[in-house]
């Protein structure tokens, strides 16, 4: 495969246009940015209102304390979040459930400390009364730190080591966790948590957990038992509580040095059986479901960033433990947006955040516009870019020129840098973060 062309070198509508074609992807596209267009306009979720269609996907930092508190880092990032101007915040950090749940040594555990980072993401915001901000409760499974896993796997249990298949009964308990975690996000002040279904994670495997007998396996019901558990339990505990879910809308056979390991792969959800292939039939049975557990919104990735990467975060230049992207990242970029604009149109009643738009660089606000004033999607997330450059939606909603030089360029050193036991950060772009002493550790790391 030709080596694909970066986005920093299609500087005009013309060229990039022009590469979407050499390439065959559709992007919905609209040459003019309008200040008070599509992207400006409110929106009604969780029972609250959002200023405006950005959105800020949840990080999973590396930099909390040992026993999973804030630190200035994580402080500092929310503070970041807020001065975005985001009118929905989904998650803000990937926060475990309990301590086993964990998939990093410094990764946020679920206590009360957490109302303090919503107060501070709140008191940065240039208009908190309707930024609408949400907490991501999670458990690891398998890629926690001791691996708890929905049903032994052909391919990826080798990947991690031994592995212990939970029962019903700790899956029981575990229901208990979330449950307990949402009541404390709520007493914080939170407007929704996010019941993570997405990224190789625990309840993400759930859904694939056709081999599983019992209440938590077998047909998309049983598959779903623990959220309609879950959903039911914050209902009881924490009313008024909005509930959302961050779903991998499909998934895909892992990846080895940018190729598939198998053809023949039953194990992912919203596959097509190929491996490389996507089948959205059973994802939108799930977005149907969460639709009748009363679940307000749903927030579409896809795959998982350990074993096949290029599904949710096309990057140019991987991450240490990735590949080289396997064809041009573009293509999976538009994979993303129309698979969540597929599920927004069987769904129009449900609110549909996307993902994937970060890789856009330049054209993120021209493809974010076309995509909801289309309506495929409801509200437009920003991940990777949020480390680099927060303030791109207030300066989008502000008619102000974009920073070129703070633009994410998929450079994966926020991956890299933990991945390799090291606060997570934009070490390239972010002048705080180019002066941390780890910066040269990671140039070791990656001249290795």
């Amino acid at each position: 495969m030709a080596r694909p062309v970066q986005v920093r070198t299609l500087r005009t509508t013309q060229q990039f246009l022009e590469h979407l074609a050499a390439i065959d992807v559709e992007l919905p596209f609209d040459a003019d940015v309008r200040v008070d267009g599509p992207l400006a306009h409110r929106l009604q979720v969780f029972g609250r209102t959002a200023g405006n269609r950005f959105a800020i996907l949840p990080m999973e930092g590396w930099d909390g304390t040992d026993d999973g508190l804030p630190t200035d880092l994580v402080r500092r990032r929310w503070r970041r979040f807020g001065a975005s101007g985001a009118g929905l915040v989904w998650g803000g950090e990937a926060v475990a459930v309990r301590a086993d749940g964990r998939a990093n040594p410094r990764q946020l555990a679920i206590s009360p400390a957490v109302g303090a980072l919503r107060t501070q993401l709140l008191d940065a915001h240039p208009d908190p009364g309707h930024c609408v901000v949400g907490l991501q409760l999670t458990h690891s499974g398998r890629f926690a730190q001791t691996p708890r896993v929905a049903y032994e796997h052909p391919y990826l249990d080798a990947r991690v080591g031994p592995v212990h298949v939970l029962t019903d009964a700790e899956l029981d308990d575990l229901v208990g966790d979330f449950v307990r975690a949402a009541v404390i996000a709520r007493d914080a002040g939170f407007d929704f948590v996010d019941i993570k279904h997405c990224h190789g994670y625990l309840l993400h495997e759930l859904l694939s957990a056709r081999t599983r007998p019992g209440a938590y396996g077998g047909d998309l019901e049983g598959r779903t038992h623990f959220l309609a558990q879950v959903v039911a339990g914050v209902r009881r505990d924490a009313p008024g509580l909005g509930i959302g879910v961050r779903v991998s809308a499909f998934d895909l056979a892992p990846f080895r040095d940018g190729v598939a390991e198998t053809r023949d792969y039953p194990y992912a959800f919203g596959g097509d059986g190929t491996g490389t292939g996507i089948d959205l039939d059973e994802p939108d049975a799930f977005v149907a479901r969460c639709e009748e557990l009363g679940v307000g919104a749903v927030c579409i990735t896809a795959g998982s960033p350990y074993y096949c990467p290029h599904a949710q975060r096309p990057a140019f230049f991987p991450p240490s433990d990735g590949y080289a992207p396997p064809r041009d990242p573009l293509i999976d970029v538009a994979r993303l947006v129309h698979a969540a604009a597929a599920l927004r149109r069987n769904h129009p009643g449900m609110v549909v955040v996307g993902s994937g738009y970060s890789y856009l660089q330049e054209w993120l606000p021209h493809v974010a516009q076309a995509a909801v004033a289309a309506q495929m999607v409801d509200s437009v997330g920003v991940g990777r870019l949020a480390l680099s450059y927060p303030e791109l939606p207030s300066d989008v909603l502000h008619g102000v020129a974009l920073q070129r030089p703070r633009l994410c360029r998929t450079f994966s050193d926020c991956t890299t840098a933990p991945r390799n036991g090291l606060v997570s950060g934009c070490y390239p772009l972010d002048e705080f973060y180019k002066a941390r002493p780890e910066r040269r550790v990671l140039a070791r790391v990656k001249r290795a």
